[in-house]
C-alpha cells in the first residue's frame, strides 16, 4: 500500500482514469458500491467492473476521496488549474463517493452550460449516486436544475418555430417531445428506485411530484398511469407514508383536471337551467319544453355529467383499496391516515358540487344528492325502467319539476338522462361508521383497535359539520 505523498499521489489518479475508463468500456453502467476490502491483496486495479455493476474496493477510498476533494478546493479558490475534460472525470469519482457535496454539483453546472457536458450525462451520473445514496437531497436538487434546463431548450425551441413549419422543422419539434416524454419515464424510474431503496424517502418523493408538476401538469393520462401503476407498490409497502402522500397528490391532481370541463365550468344558472330561449324556433322551444336541451347543451351536460362520475369512480377505487389493505394489513397507522385524507377530499369536492348547484335546486340538471353522488334526477335508463332507483341504500323517488313555470314529466325520460351510466356509488357517510364498526367487531389488534376509534371520532366531527 502506498505511504508517501507522492505514491499516494500516482495511485489515486491511476484510479481516477480507471473509473473513466470503466465508464468507456460499459455505458450501461446501472449501479454502484463499495466492496469491503481493508488493504489491497493485489497488485490490481481496485475499481471492479462486473456486467452493469461498478464496484470501488474500500480501501482506497480513504485516499481517493480526500485526493479528489482537495483539488476541487483548489481549482475553486484558483489555486490550482485543471483541464475541463479532467474537471469533469474529477467530479465524476468525487460525486460517485460523496454525491452531497454541493461545490462539484456547482462545477458541473458549469461546464453543463459552457457545453463541456450534456443534460443526460448528469443526470446518468445522478441516476447512480442515488443507488448508492438514494435519500442525497443534493442529487435531487441537482436533477431538477438539469430538468429546468432541458424544460428551457424545448421552450425555446418552441418558441422559433415558424408560423409555416418546414419538414425539418415538424421533425425537430416531435423529436423534442419525444424526448421530454422519455425523459419523464426515465425520472419515474429513478424515483421507484430511489424509494424501494430507502424506505420513506421524501426527497425521492418530493423529486416525483415535482416532475409532474413541471412536465406533465394538465396531462390526465399520465396522472392516471401514475396512480395505476403505484396500485400495486402501496400495497408492498404499507407503511410508507410518502408513498401514499404520493398518491393523495394524484387524487388531487386528477380530481383538480377532471372537473375543469366546460360544462362544469359554466355558471350554475347555465348548467342547472333548460329554460328556453324567447329566439328559438318553435320546434326547438317544443322539444326543450320536454325536458330536452339543445345538442350543444346536451353535450355539455354530458361532459360534465362524465366529470362527475369519473371523480365518484376514483374516489370509491381508492376507498375500496384502502378499506382491503386496512383488513388485509392490520396496525398501520398510514392507512388509516390515508383513508381519513380521501374521505377528506371527497367531502370537500361533493360541497363544492353542491355549491354549483345551490342557485337553482328545482332545475332539471343533475344535482348531487347527500350520498355524494349523482341526485335522484340522474338515473340510467335501467333503474328509471323500474319506476325508481336507489343510491347507497337510499330511494330516490322522482318528482315533477318546474321550468319557467311549466310542469314538466319525469326527466328520468328525456335523451339526456338516458346516456348516463350508472357508476359505483362513492364512499358515502352512512358507510364510514359501519366500515369502522365492522373494523372494531372483528379486532384482535390492539393498534388497530386505537387507530379505528380515532378514525372514527375524527368522522363524528366531519358529519356533525355535515350542511
Amino acid at each position: 500500500m502506498a505511504e508517501s505523498e507522492e505514491e499516494v499521489d500516482v495511485l489515486v489518479q491511476r484510479v481516477v482514469k480507471d473509473i473513466t475508463n470503466a465508464f468507456k468500456r460499459n455505458p450501461n453502467i446501472d449501479e454502484i458500491g463499495v466492496i469491503p476490502c481493508p488493504e489491497a491483496r493485489y497488485n490490481r486495479s481496485p475499481i471492479v467492473l462486473l456486467e452493469n455493476k461498478l464496484g470501488v474496493e474500500s480501501w482506497c477510498v480513504k485516499f481517493l476521496l480526500p485526493y479528489v476533494h482537495n483539488k476541487l478546493l483548489l481549482y475553486r479558490q484558483r489555486k490550482h488549474w485543471l483541464e475541463r475534460e479532467a474537471l469533469a472525470d474529477i467530479t465524476c469519482t468525487l460525486l460517485l463517493l460523496n454525491p452531497d457535496f454541493t461545490t462539484a454539483w456547482n462545477v458541473r453546472k458549469e461546464l453543463l452550460q459552457c457545453g463541456v457536458l450534456n443534460p443526460e450525462k448528469d443526470l446518468y451520473l445522478g441516476q447512480l449516486a442515488l443507488t448508492k445514496f438514494p435519500k442525497s437531497p443534493e442529487t435531487w436538487i441537482h436533477r431538477r436544475w438539469v430538468l429546468q434546463q432541458i424544460l428551457r431548450q424545448s421552450s425555446v425551441a418552441g418558441r422559433s418555430k415558424k408560423p409555416q413549419q418546414s419538414e425539418a422543422d415538424a421533425e425537430r419539434s416531435q423529436q423534442l417531445s419525444e424526448h421530454l416524454a422519455r425523459t419523464l419515464h426515465q425520472e419515474m424510474k429513478v424515483c421507484s428506485d430511489a424509494a424501494c431503496r430507502y424506505p420513506s424517502n421524501y426527497n425521492a418523493w418530493s423529486h416525483r411530484i415535482w416532475v409532474l408538476q413541471h412536465m406533465a401538469h394538465g396531462n390526465v393520462k399520465v396522472f392516471h398511469d401514475e396512480l395505476s401503476s403505484m396500485r400495486l407498490w402501496v400495497s408492498m409497502h404499507v407503511s410508507d407514508h410518502s408513498g401514499f402522500h404520493y398518491r393523495q397528490f394524484l387524487l388531487k391532481e386528477l380530481i383538480t383536471e377532471v372537473s375543469q370541463t366546460p360544462a362544469s365550468t359554466s355558471s350554475p344558472q347555465q348548467r342547472c337551467s333548460t329554460a328556453p330561449s324567447s329566439s328559438s324556433p318553435p320546434h326547438h322551444s317544443h322539444s326543450q319544453a320536454n325536458g330536452e336541451l339543445s345538442e350543444a347543451e346536451a353535450a355539455a351536460e354530458e361532459e360534465w355529467q362524465l366529470s362527475v362520475n369519473t371523480v365518484l369512480q376514483l374516489l370509491h377505487q381508492e376507498m375500496e383499496l384502502c378499506s382491503d389493505l386496512i383488513q388485509s394489513f392490520p396496525g398501520h397507522e398510514t392507512l388509516w391516515s390515508h383513508r381519513r385524507h380521501v374521505f377528506y377530499l371527497w367531502h370537500h369536492w361533493r360541497r363544492d358540487q353542491q355549491q354549483l348547484c345551490s342557485t337553482n335546486q328545482e332545475s332539471s340538471s343533475p344535482v348531487l344528492g347527500s350520498n355524494g353522488g349523482p341526485g335522484p334526477h340522474t338515473l340510467n335508463a335501467q333503474s328509471s325502467a323500474g319506476g325508481g332507483g336507489s343510491v347507497n341504500g337510499q330511494g330516490c323517488a322522482a318528482e315533477a319539476m318546474e321550468v319557467d313555470r311549466a310542469s314538466l314529466p319525469d326527466p328520468r325520460d328525456s335523451k339526456r338522462l338516458k346516456t348516463g351510466v350508472l357508476l359505483p356509488s362513492p364512499p358515502a357517510l352512512p358507510s364510514e361508521p359501519s366500515f369502522v364498526s365492522g373494523v372494531l367487531d372483528g379486532c384482535c389488534n390492539p393498534e388497530q383497535r386505537r387507530f379505528a376509534l380515532a378514525y372514527k371520532k375524527w368522522l363524528d366531527t366531519v358529519i356533525s359539520q355535515q350542511p
